[in-house]
């Protein structure tokens, strides 16, 4: 006999209206029933691409020139990161739509029911790095051009009201949930979009593609040196704004019908950051003009894009940077804390989604004023966040070949017992851990941030090794992917976990597994802890002949 597929559970339902915008979202990261799943692909699109079209994307798209790089080597550079990040993260977006849940929980069924935390862990990181990026950005940027324009002072008390109604309203858009933050991200990405556009002809006057940057045929030997290592550096920090997405897609694919097909789902993820060129380049172009007209801004001891872009604006263009900042950075900051809250609610089940909501908004608040105001770690934030996606991508690695593996089958009651507080099924493996995945990932990650070389900000204990060159995100990948399915050969898992057309690239092993137990578990009373992968028969697994 072989595993049956798990009962889909009863006949879906007709497809309900969507809820009103202020109606607060119920959902956790329970799975979504088939009836409230109204979302589209380009539902998708709009989420994922408001989110990064924004002013601190363009923070980010000002770092080749920061690192040295003239406008057509940052151009390459950006060309780079954006569609490897792209590559790297579009398969992550099929995981809500097959689950109906979001991504951390779906890794239940490659690191275990316990092992899943690690996901939540990295997108709290990740949301309180990109949620500061947005707030500290768009607040400056905001106080700049009402500097500007009304002639609003510009001390520390200024801009810790700014960034406090910015946080505020980012959290209150999270509260109110997915169809909220929808409909924002709608109004967002076509008024950036326009905004963009009319930056573009704000500077074209002063623009010119030939600034040259520091890596010159007349640099010495020393300054040329340094060139791949500021490239590849570059391209590094670009790549790092489309994968840190991958720990969130699944917070908003999950509300896209299951039968959607796979493909536009991925290319609705891919495209979306494609469409970041837009946000990217207007930071590189303009990067490039306030090196030739102001380069005190873009010192890399102490860089200020903002300050050098209201330097350099049009007198015309300082309400629409306001405005740019206000909207994008609505944007970045509602998509980077939504799922985060989200996720939090099923890691303390005694928080509901709101209440978790709020109190990661408020951590991520203290971060935002602490680091502005006492700890000046504003201009430590990429070597923060690449360090982040250094050790987020080899997850999404494990994540992304365990859904090839399985052959995108999963057992969503399975995937479900860590937020119930249950026990066993077929995602329990060891105690609640899968040591294949888990070892794969620390390891992964760990080799990543050792081999880690940001000129000028983090050099990692192996950073030199590769002649000054960031080695450390491509070895974790390379890594992640061969230690994971060798381990997945040598240590088969059981073949109840890979559904009824059985295993791809892998091996499997015939050994029962824990039934459900705990909270709920129909007809189970809770048992003691099995041996290794479960010692119980699991009712709804039965072994193959």
């Amino acid at each position: 006999m072989t595993a049956p597929t798990p009962s889909p559970g009863p006949s879906p339902a007709p497809v309900t209206p969507p809820p009103a915008l202020t109606e607060v979202e119920s959902h956790g990261v329970d799975r979504i029933p088939d009836a409230e799943r109204t979302a589209t692909p380009f539902d998708l699109f709009r989420l994922a691409f408001g989110g990064a079209n924004t002013f601190s994307t363009c923070v980010l798209g000002a770092f080749p020139i920061l690192f040295g790089l003239s406008f057509w080597q940052g151009l390459a550079a950006t060309l780079l990161g954006v569609v490897v990040g792209a590559l790297i993260l579009c398969p992550m977006a099929v995981f809500g739509p097959v689950n109906g849940t979001n991504n951390a929980v779906s890794s239940s069924a490659h690191l275990g029911v316990h092992g899943r935390i690690v996901g939540s862990f990295l997108s709290l990181l990740t949301a309180v790095a990109f949620f500061s990026i947005s707030v500290w950005s768009s607040g400056d940027a905001l106080v700049g051009g009402a500097h500007r324009l009304f002639g609003l002072p510009r001390g520390d008390l200024t801009y810790a009201v700014a960034y406090a109604l910015f946080a505020a309203l980012v959290l209150a858009v999270c509260v109110y949930g997915f169809r909220f933050m929808l409909f924002v991200n709608k109004i967002a990405v076509t008024s950036a979009t326009v905004l963009f556009l009319v930056g573009a002809i704000a500077f074209a006057g002063d623009f010119d593609a030939s600034y040259a940057g520091v890596f010159t045929d007349s640099a010495d030997a020393a300054t040329r040196s340094l060139f791949w290592p500021s490239f590849i550096g570059a391209a590094l920090i670009v790549l790092s704004n489309p994968v840190s997405f991958g720990a969130f897609l699944g917070d908003w694919s999950r509300y896209i019908p299951a039968d959607t097909p796979r493909r536009r789902v991925i290319g609705a993820a891919f495209l979306s950051q494609l469409a970041t060129l837009l946000p990217f380049l207007f930071g590189l172009g303009t990067a490039s003009i306030i090196a030739a007209r102001a380069p005190e801004y873009v010192d890399p001891a102490a860089p200020d894009f903002v300050g050098g872009l209201l330097a350099i604006s049009p007198g015309w263009f300082f309400l629409p940077v306001c405005l740019l900042a206000l909207i994008g950075g609505m944007s970045t900051g509602t998509t980077s804390l939504y799922g985060t809250g989200l996720d939090f609610s099923s890691v303390f089940p005694r928080l509901s989604r709101v209440r978790a909501t709020v109190l990661v908004g408020l951590v991520s608040i203290g971060f935002i004023f602490v680091g502005r105001f006492a700890l000046d770690l504003v201009q430590s934030i990429s070597t923060f966040a690449t360090m982040i996606i250094t050790c987020t991508t080899p997850w999404m690695v494990v994540m992304m070949l365990g859904f090839l593996t399985r052959r995108g089958w999963y057992d969503p009651e399975a995937l479900q017992v860590f937020n119930r507080r249950q026990r066993g099924g077929r995602y329990w493996f060891a105690h609640g851990w899968n040591w294949r995945g888990m070892t794969a990932w620390w390891v992964s990650a760990l080799l990543g941030v050792l081999f880690t070389n940001i000129p000028g900000q983090f050099v990692g204990p192996l950073g030199d090794l590769a002649n000054g060159v960031d080695i450390g995100l491509p070895l974790s990948l390379a890594v992640a992917a061969v230690l994971y399915l060798t381990l997945l050969r040598l240590f088969p898992e059981p073949r109840a976990v890979y559904g009824p057309e059985g295993a791809r690239l892998a091996r499997t092993v015939d050994v029962p597994v824990r039934p459900i137990t705990g909270p709920g578990a129909e007809g189970e009373e809770r048992s003691e802890e099995g041996p290794e992968e479960g010692a119980l028969s699991d009712p709804s697994a039965t072994l193959p002949a």
